[in-house]
């Protein structure tokens, strides 16, 4: 069975998950209304994707 040489401290224990942390969204802006919307999907307010009219865009109360 493994068994360690040496103690780990606590410190080396806890820096090893330290960079555990969450990153901001990618937000890219639509090439059609120049809105920030997260990349990779249909832009809510105008509904295009890659140049393509995929689904009718929201229309709020405007």
């Amino acid at each position: 069975m493994a068994v360690p040489k040496n103690k780990i401290s606590k410190s080396k224990t806890n820096s090893r998950y330290a960079n555990w942390k969450l990153k901001a969204t990618g937000l890219v802006e639509c090439p059609q209304c120049h809105e920030l919307i997260k990349s990779h999907t249909v832009c809510p307010k105008c509904g295009y994707y890659k140049g393509v009219l995929v689904k009718e865009p929201n229309k709020k109360a405007e």
